[in-house]
């Protein structure tokens, strides 16, 4: 009984561990972590480009791999807002502007950690 109490205690301590490792001080740059580690869990275990950790009065945020290759990670982002009808205008900093019927809007990107990358996107986008 105390054997296997001891190794399941050891696998969370390593469980704990490797994430904290991983993801290091991005685990609390966005409040509470579990939504999108969750969502980088799925994108793990799935053949998704992204995954959906949140929803707001205003948006949808998303968090995706990034690549070390070309083409840029952020050409999902392009993608995403190109199968909504949505045409890429210009690259503003870490934002992405698109039009549509000559109307705007903003997608911004951040760096999650140095594997993942997070991204809002307007509720209007998706309407």
């Amino acid at each position: 009984m105390k054997k296997t109490l001891f190794i399941i205690l050891m696998v969370l301590i390593l469980l704990f561990g490797f994430i904290t490792f991983r993801f290091g001080s991005a685990l609390l740059q966005e409040g509470n972590p579990i939504p999108i580690l969750t969502s980088i869990i799925k994108l793990e275990l799935t053949n998704s480009n992204y995954q959906q950790f949140s929803e707001t009065n205003s948006g949808y945020r998303y968090v995706s791999k990034t690549t070390r290759n070309s083409p840029s990670s952020y050409d999902l982002v392009k993608e995403f807002m190109k199968e909504k009808g949505w045409h890429f205008k210009e690259q503003a900093g870490a934002g992405f502007i698109f039009e549509k019927n000559e109307e705007i809007v903003a997608i911004g990107t951040r760096l999650y950690s140095k594997n993942y990358f997070l991204w809002y996107v307007p509720k209007k986008v998706l309407n």
